[in-house]
């Protein structure tokens, strides 16, 4: 009703406009109810309603992501900040400014922070809380034990004497005894505790994030990086990013017969192709530059307009020349009503053509006649079933049909007077069908290929466009998001309007069907992104517009275009996709998948270190009192393992291998089956072969020395070496948790290579040259042969490691449900006690 009011109305403030005095004033000072005027290449300064205007086009792209002109009139009088005038001339009524527009609420909705944590962070900080109780307990445990060994007199030096019998020794004797066994302690603690993980991760994601930007990539938030390699689903934009976002002639029908739109002209009969190039040069709103230096061609205008010139150009078409050769009596601009555009021209002979082009149902109903391919015309009875089944064929394939026709006329029948001629309507009527042509925003190369990866790689990916469902439909089948026919039903492809129409519940149900969505406002996005996410879906959304803002703002990884794509939406997301190719976004799942894969191989390489090292010293402290592994050795050990380690395995390059895998999603554990299995064989060697060595060691090795503190020292220095060993060679074991091959690629990683042959010239200098500082010995090449051959026999046992087949059930879920089981068990046992 307030509409119709509005419409109504309009005739009464024109003509209180025409008796007010025009002024200017600041966009920032409108108000609700100013008329503001607008004509070509003005930027919508507030939400309004169109009350008055001739052939008002606007440019809603920056809003609604779609490059296609959209005209105002009485159906359609809503316009939006923000946007451009592309044609004609209109006023509107102020209905809204600042923070109440389309624009200001979309500002709004992204400029909220969730300070939502990533499924990275929240299973980083599940294990880091775990490993570091863990150490803790284990800790204060072995405090207790040791203090009350040794104050109870249990606790015996190398010598086999008594460290402390309770009113025998000196005070300042047992305080010395209670800081070394509070050194033990903490020492554990150093060990327990991953703190060189929040190093690793960091140092993972900056190196994936420079190697990104080689994939045209740009990282805008570091963790973005992981995040995308969780996906389980893509919800992309269609233009731009599925399509090249330029219209192209991909079908064309002249003489009654289809043509290549790429080949030259000399395939057209002669007088077909000068006129169809004389009707694509004058009856147009764009033009063709051609740079000095023969660059490339510059065409601008209208999407359409632009391809049809550009099909203008393969057919040999030379605009300046064609533009010049002939002048214009008259024009008919396009109108939104009439779907079609015209004009006459003055030929030098004094001839007159009349050109007309529009939507192809329309034209072909204005022809009498066609030119055939022998460039004879042919009158239209009988003949125009066979274009109007061409018009359908493309129709069905969603192309934009225009047919392109003319007239001569007589020179004697155009009015000379410049008042009749401004008024004059040029005929449309009797018209001779030159061509009809199919346009479309074709895919990009190379998506069907990056879709079918994704779908491989157990990723979905969804079509969100605002362009209906037709069209959608061509080109969700061409790129591969739908494999065919049968998948076209819903809910696998709905409207916006649809699913928004649905409850909370009910859209959380269907979203996991839709594939492809049409008619698509911004709020329709966001709703699907966030049913989702509540279903525990971790996604990404691709987006160019200021209207994907809000859902890229929600997503678990928001993706922009760097080419199309506005600022607003550019600071709404997580990555910049800086080639607006979606072949690009696919290359990011990669790289995130290496990135969780890399932290994946460091966790199970430290954690093998922290437990095999735990448990050493706890047992050996427990039973002696004492530990093999002193403070500093450890701390080496943990600079092997973090510092060091984390460089090595951080700069996994990815491989084909991560794309055959399924997403990790939202809930699958960090540490896998997989990896537990590797990392408690590799930890349970380790401890068997050093703890042998830590008990029996110097008689297995020959070690009895009259001097009994020497043996020891050259047992712990063994014992120290051989560990550090088993990291180095356990090292190539974590750069394939799953495969048998550990070697496949390693000489690619030359920073991998450079950091174990470091790791490996330390460790001699340290057994060597600084014993003093380390507490160890020299060892003789026996010695070394033996830590070598002790860490070596980490790689059988690896291979045959992975021959052991792992369940399917994550270790945690398979816990919680025996704990289940058993607390129902202990439940139904009480209850049937009680009956």
């Amino acid at each position: 009703m307030c509409l119709s009011f509005f419409w109504r109305s309009r005739i009464y403030i024109w003509k209180l406009l025409e008796v007010a005095e025009d002024y200017r004033v600041s966009i920032f000072d409108l108000l609700v109810g100013d008329i503001v005027p607008l004509k070509i290449g003005d930027q919508v300064p507030a939400d309004g309603i169109l009350i008055s205007g001739h052939s008002l086009a606007i440019d809603e792209s920056s809003m609604t992501g779609e490059s296609k002109i959209v005209h105002k009139d009485l159906k359609a009088p809503f316009l939006m900040s923000g946007c451009k005038v592309a044609d004609g001339y209109g006023t509107m009524l102020v209905t809204s400014v600042g923070i109440n527009t389309e624009w200001g609420l979309l500002m709004a909705s992204i400029s909220e922070d969730t300070g939502e944590e990533t499924p990275l962070q929240v299973r980083l900080n599940g294990v880091a809380t775990f490993i570091g109780i863990v150490g803790l307990i284990v800790a204060s445990a072995v405090l207790v034990i040791l203090m009350i060994r040794f104050f109870t007199g249990h606790t015996k030096n190398p010598d086999g004497s008594t460290q402390f019998t309770a009113g025998k020794t000196k005070f300042g004797d047992a305080i010395d005894g209670a800081i070394k066994i509070f050194t033990v302690a903490v020492t554990i603690v150093v060990v327990a505790v991953p703190e060189g993980l929040p190093l690793a991760v960091t140092l993972t994601l900056a190196y994936s994030m420079k190697k990104m930007m080689a994939d045209k990539a740009l990282v805008r938030r570091l963790s973005a990086c992981e995040t995308m390699g969780s996906a389980t689903t893509i919800c992309s934009d269609k233009t731009g990013t599925l399509t090249l976002n330029q219209m192209t002639v991909v079908e064309a029908c002249v003489g009654g017969k289809k043509i290549d739109p790429s080949a030259n002209g000399s395939l057209l009969p002669p007088k077909v192709k000068s006129l169809l190039i004389e009707g694509i040069a004058q009856n147009t709103t764009g033009s063709v530059f051609v740079p000095e230096g023969g660059g490339d061609l510059e065409i601008s205008g209208s999407p359409t307009e632009k391809a049809i010139l550009q099909w203008g150009v393969n057919l040999g078409m030379n605009f300046d020349i064609i533009r010049s050769g002939s002048s214009i009596i008259h024009v008919f601009p396009f109108n939104s009503e009439k779907k079609r555009g015209g004009l006459a021209l003055k030929l030098p002979d004094r001839g007159v053509h009349i050109h007309w082009k529009g939507a192809a149902e329309i034209v072909l109903a204005s022809c009498t006649r066609y030119i055939d391919a022998n460039d004879r015309i042919i009158p239209m009875d009988g003949n125009e079933a066979m274009f109007k089944k061409a018009i359908e064929d493309m129709a069905a394939r969603s192309l934009r049909c225009v047919a392109i026709a003319y007239r001569p006329y007589e020179m004697d029948d155009v009015p000379t007077n410049e008042e009749e001629l401004a008024h004059w309507n040029i005929p449309e009527d009797d018209l001779v069908l030159l061509a009809v042509v199919g346009l479309k925003d074709p895919c990009r190369p190379g998506v069907k290929d990056a879709v079918r990866l994704c779908r491989n790689a157990g990723v979905k990916v969804r079509m969100v466009t605002g362009d209906n469902l037709h069209t959608a439909r061509a080109i969700a089948l061409e790129c591969g998001i739908l494999e065919s026919d049968a998948d076209a039903t819903e809910p696998n492809l709905i409207e916006g309007r649809t699913f928004r129409a649905f409850s909370e519940v009910q859209r959380q149900e269907i979203a996991e069907r839709i594939s492809v969505m049409g008619r698509s406002s911004p709020n329709d996005k966001l709703l699907l992104v966030q049913a989702l996410r509540k279903r525990g879906h971790v996604v990404a959304v691709t987006g160019d517009g200021t209207n994907d803002a809000p859902a890229l703002h929600e997503a678990d990884i928001g993706l922009a275009m760097g080419i199309q794509g506005t600022e607003v939406a550019k600071e709404s997301s997580d990555i910049i996709i800086l080639d607006d190719n979606f072949a690009s976004v696919v290359k990011v799942v990669r790289w995130g998948r290496s990135v969780y894969a890399n932290i994946q191989k460091f966790i199970q390489f430290q954690l093998t270190v922290n437990v095999a090292a735990l448990v050493i010293n706890v047992v050996a402290a427990v039973s002696s009192g004492d530990v093999p592994l002193n403070a500093v050795q450890l701390l080496w050990v943990n600079l092997i393992m973090d510092t060091l380690g984390a460089l090595a395995l951080a700069t996994e390059p990815p491989t084909d291998h991560l794309m055959d895998r399924p997403p990790v999603g939202r809930r699958e554990p960090l540490i896998t089956n997989i990896m537990w299995r590797n990392l408690l064989i590799q930890a349970l060697y380790q401890v068997s072969v050093l703890l042998v060595l830590n008990f029996r060691g110097r008689s297995l090795l020959g070690l009895e020395h009259n001097d009994r503190s020497q043996a020891n020292r050259e047992k712990n220095t063994l014992i120290f070496n051989a560990f550090v060993f088993c990291q180095i060679f356990n090292e190539f074991n974590a750069r394939k948790p799953d495969e048998i091959n550990v070697f496949k690629g390693v000489t690619r990683n030359h920073l991998f290579m450079v950091i174990v042959g470091l790791t490996l010239v330390l460790q001699v200098i340290i057994i060597m040259f600084l014993g003093k500082f380390t507490s160890t010995v020299r060892l003789s090449w026996k010695l070394w042969l033996v830590s070598v051959a002790i860490g070596f026999i980490s790689w059988p046992l690896a291979v045959i490691a992975k021959l052991i087949p792992v369940p399917d059930t994550p270790f945690s879920e398979f816990c919680a449900r025996k704990l289940r089981r058993t607390s129902r068990g202990s439940r139904n046992r009480a209850h049937g006690d009680a009956e």
